[in-house]
């Protein structure tokens, strides 16, 4: 029987910038046998701009979720010697995006785990933001509620002073607006915030500005993708 391999697959951040993905990605997907996808639907999509003749259907599909049955789905496909691969909605499996659950159990099954490069906001935001990336965290989303918000951006705030470190987080796009909002009003005039808007796009917006430069001149980030760094001075 063939030795198992599970293949961490990028996804486009924008659908029309399929210059983003290496051409090693597509080789990698051709050896799968078995897709484990965040949405089948858009999963199929993106396969098809890889390669417009790729035959979508001798792949085993299955839908990543918090579900017993598809870690046992999973746990089945590599005691068969599958070759699997991972594919999440936008970006990188398993960084701020569903995948980890699965790559867990490939590495109890003692499974070789080969990741692929591709476009990642947190990272191309970080590299492109001019803050320090020596030392940083990336702390995923902020509380919804208000005052749970403010609290947690002041504690980020004074993290970031006292460990030189940059902070990165991201929103649910309809809702960067009421984020940057939050950042204005608790941060110190002095803090740089980094603002990285649709990253790969045709609109791609990358600047560093301080608080009190942003307070000026106020983007509208609704509906945009988004990755915020920030860094206390």
């Amino acid at each position: 029987m063939a030795s198992p391999i599970v293949y961490l697959i990028p996804s486009l951040l924008d659908e029309e910038n399929i210059e983003s993905i290496p051409s090693g990605v597509l080789k990698a997907i051709k050896d799968c046998e078995v897709l484990f996808a965040e949405n089948e639907r858009t999963a199929r999509r993106y396969l098809k701009k890889l390669e417009k003749d790729i035959i979508i259907d001798r792949y085993e599909w299955f839908t990543i979720s918090d579900d017993l049955s598809v870690s046992s789905a999973f746990r089945k496909k590599l005691k068969e010697g599958k070759k699997i691969g991972i594919i999440s909605e936008a970006g990188c499996p398993g960084v701020a995006d569903p995948g980890q659950t699965l790559v867990a159990i490939a590495h109890e099954n003692n499974v070789r785990v080969k990741p692929l490069s591709g476009p990642d906001s947190i990272i191309l935001a970080l590299m492109s933001s001019g803050m320090n990336g020596q030392r940083f965290q990336f702390v995923g989303y902020l509380p919804i509620k208000d005052q749970e918000r403010a609290r947690a951006i002041r504690e980020l705030e004074s993290e970031s002073l006292k460990k030189n470190c940059t902070q990165i987080f991201i929103e649910t796009p309809y809702r960067n607006n009421q984020l940057l909002d939050a950042l204005l009003n608790n941060c110190k005039p002095t803090t740089f915030l980094c603002i990285a808007a649709g990253i790969t796009s045709s609109g791609e917006e990358i600047h560093t500005r301080t608080i009190g430069q942003w307070k000026k001149q106020k983007p509208n980030l609704h509906k945009v993708p988004a990755t915020f760094c920030l860094l206390a001075r």
